[in-house]
C-alpha cells in the first residue's frame, strides 16, 4: 500500500513530464499546506521564478475564499509583469476545492490557461 505522499509524488511526476513553462508562457504551480496556499509562476527554461504570492497575511473567510483571493493576487502580479498566458500545474493535487478556487479566480483575473 502506498502512502498519500507517495501517491501525490507519482501523480506530480506524471504531470511534470507533460507540463513545462517558458518565459512567454510560464508554469503556474500550486503548493497547498494545511494552513496556507502558495502559487508561483516559473520559467523552467531559465530556472527562475517570475512572480509568486501566498495566503500569508490574508485574513478572513474560509480556506477556499482565501485561495480565491490568492488567485486574484497572482493574476494581478502576472498581468503587471506582462504575462497573460500560463500553463497550470496542480502539483499532484486534485483539481478540487482550494486548487480549483485559486484557478478560477486567476482565470477571472485575466490569466489564460
Amino acid at each position: 500500500m502506498i502512502s498519500k505522499i507517495q501517491r501525490r509524488n507519482k501523480i506530480k511526476t506524471r504531470i511534470r513530464g507533460k507540463v513545462s513553462g517558458t518565459a512567454a508562457r510560464p508554469r503556474m504551480t500550486v503548493f497547498r499546506s494545511n494552513k496556507q496556499i502558495y502559487v508561483q509562476l516559473i520559467d523552467d527554461l531559465a530556472g527562475k521564478t517570475l512572480c509568486a504570492t501566498s495566503s500569508k497575511g490574508i485574513e478572513g473567510g474560509t480556506k477556499i475564499e482565501i485561495a480565491a483571493k490568492v488567485g486574484e493576487a497572482i493574476a494581478q502580479k502576472a498581468i503587471a509583469a506582462g504575462i497573460n498566458e500560463v500553463v497550470f500545474d496542480r502539483n499532484g493535487y486534485l483539481f478540487h476545492g482550494r486548487v480549483k478556487s485559486l484557478a478560477d479566480a486567476a482565470r477571472n483575473g485575466g490569466l489564460k490557461f
